[in-house]
């Protein structure tokens, strides 16, 4: 039996139980345009069809506003199939999806540099 924190489907020897793309039914495509970091929310309403139990845990994770990466990466999916996924879940009004937010400022060299020396300094 999967642990709990270890989401639908998954075996900690074994791994993944099931191919990634039998959880989206072999769609690679989503319905709705999602990025990366688009913010998806619960809406509180309940999905009128038959979800899946990723469906489910992805429903559950979006409590609050969470991105499609932290989506993915919880579920331990690839992001074509977690887009999927949330796909489904904006169609039948379970969640809300919003675009991320981004200013044409342009980048701040000297904040990249400084990153970069703090990492070198990690390393």
């Amino acid at each position: 039996m999967p642990a709990p924190q270890d989401g639908p489907l998954l075996d900690d020897a074994a791994g993944r139980l099931i191919r990634p793309y039998t959880v989206s039914n072999g769609r690679t495509r989503p319905t709705t345009v999602l990025d990366l970091l688009s913010l998806v929310m619960a809406t509180g309403s309940e999905p009128q069809v038959h979800l899946g139990p990723e469906h489910t845990v992805a429903l559950e994770l979006c409590l609050g506003p969470t991105s499609v990466a932290e989506v993915a990466a919880h579920l331990r999916l690839p992001a074509v199939i977690t887009k999927v996924l949330l796909s489904d879940l904006v169609d039948c009004g379970a969640v809300t999806a919003h675009a991320p937010a981004f200013h044409d400022m342009p980048t701040d060299r000297s904040l990249l540099e400084a990153v970069l020396d703090g990492l070198r300094r990690q390393l």
